[in-house]
């Protein structure tokens, strides 16, 4: 087995020490907030803000990128987030911090946070040529570290971070994103793609968004976030209160829960690459969207904490798969020029979708029953289920596959790759040991 490029080895560091850091902020960031008020509505702002860039931004920050040096447009929005940090953080220690400033900062951090994850979303099949066996490798290695990072250690650092001062948590964090620009300047640069005519921005935000739409799979493998965070934010609405009301469970036994959820992320990540080999990656797609949509099934009807966390950890796992397969497939099939506005649409699409859940869950636990929510998820899961596995079957993704490596400019030396490589969506056992480039991933 051929072994990842030594760029790869410094952007998967890059992007650890990056997670480590969200993860300290996305836990201190509330808690600063909380320190200044006890208003919800201005602890929601603080909270939503951060999400607003994809909302407002995502589609164009993609054609942005499509026309930049994918390498430089990371270093530079890494840069821009540790100098940006500095300011609360000084803020904090002359004690003028406010909630409009966090509000603020939560945005543009959510604003480099665009740039630089749909930059490294097309740079990274550019730094392993497209190979989707090297894909799905490195998308697995780089997913699981990131929810280590952010998910395990980064929440609990935040707290601690938090303790020792106000300012202390955001100089960490900038401190792990100059760490993280350092050693993605020093990745090989890649040649930028073939300029397409000139078109103005929003045309060629509408193209990308439009190339998405029209083609069945991609669409697809869109639906399936897009839906997932309409089911998925309904549940951790309403959460806490359902397994405090039903299951009995305290704040130390919710934190247990969610550690379930992120230890199933975690397996899910390790085993996606296998689960793609073995099934094909069409059917392990539909697969781990089946699991998801009855894991939550299970955990509406749970009778104690033990089966609500295997639950809980079940559905992370399924994620956890689809997470790798779904963005890396994603990679290998898009042409070059166009992946950085059809990563962004993609993730656009989940984004938007994620507050109509959180209001979906409010609404029917108020409504109905603090179950309702959950059992809406679970059918919206399974339904989207059973719409989408015909879009991203097998054979489509063969077919796709197919043709990015008889497209010029997609594949180059790999074309007799790529050709092998749709074998084992077919499910065959015998190419199991991959003679080609390698790999690297990037979740989007």
């Amino acid at each position: 087995m051929q072994k990842l490029p030594t760029g790869f080895g410094r952007l998967w560091t890059a992007q650890t020490i990056s997670s480590l850091g969200d993860g300290v902020t996305h836990a201190a960031l509330p808690l600063l907030a909380l320190t200044l008020t006890r208003d919800p509505m201005a602890l929601a702002v603080v909270t939503a803000a951060g999400t607003l860039p994809w909302l407002l931004f995502g589609v164009l920050g993609g054609a942005l990128v499509d026309r930049w040096d994918r390498r430089r447009t990371m270093w530079i929005a890494d840069t821009a987030r540790a100098v940006l940090l500095a300011i609360p953080a000084a803020a904090a220690m002359l004690d003028v911090l406010s909630v409009p400033l966090l509000a603020a900062l939560a945005f543009l951090l959510g604003l480099g946070g665009l740039f630089f994850d749909t930059a490294a979303t097309a740079y990274l099949p550019d730094l392993l040529r497209r190979d989707p066996t090297l894909l799905q490798r490195a998308n697995s290695r780089l997913r699981g570290t990131q929810t280590a990072a952010s998910g395990f250690a980064g929440p609990p650092a935040g707290s601690a971070l938090l303790a020792l001062g106000r300012a202390v948590p955001l100089l960490a964090d900038a401190v792990s994103f100059a760490l993280s620009a350092l050693l993605v300047r020093s990745l090989p640069p890649m040649p930028r793609p073939v300029p397409e005519a000139r078109e103005s921005l929003l045309r060629q935000a509408r193209t990308g968004a439009s190339y998405v739409v029209r083609d069945r799979l991609l669409l697809g493998l869109a639906l399936r976030p897009a839906v997932g965070n309409v089911a998925f934010l309904a549940v951790e609405t309403v959460l806490a209160l359902f397994t405090h009301e039903r299951l009995g469970i305290d704040t130390y036994g919710f934190g247990l829960l969610l550690t379930a959820e992120a230890t199933g992320g975690l397996l899910g990540a390790g085993i996606a690459s296998q689960l793609g080999r073995r099934l094909g990656t069409g059917t392990a797609l539909t697969s781990t969207a089946a699991i998801e949509g009855l894991a939550i099934l299970g955990l509406a009807a749970a009778p104690n904490p033990y089966l609500a966390g295997l639950a809980l950890a079940i559905c992370g796992a399924g994620m956890g798969a689809t997470m790798v397969l779904a963005p890396s497939l994603r990679q290998a099939i898009v042409p070059a020029h166009l992946i950085g506005r059809v990563a962004s649409t993609s993730r656009m699409l989940a984004m938007c979708a994620a507050p109509i859940g959180a209001f979906l869950g409010g609404w029917l636990a108020s409504t109905y029953d603090i179950r309702t929510p959950l059992y809406t998820a679970a059918g919206l899961l399974l339904t989207m289920t059973a719409v989408t596995a015909t879009m991203t079957t097998n054979r489509r993704i063969e077919a796709a596959l197919r043709d990015a490596a008889a497209t010029p400019g997609t594949q180059g030396a790999h074309a007799q790759e790529r050709t092998r490589v749709t074998a084992i969506h077919r499910g065959s056992g015998t190419l199991n040991k991959p003679t080609a480039a390698a790999t690297s991933d990037q979740d989007s």
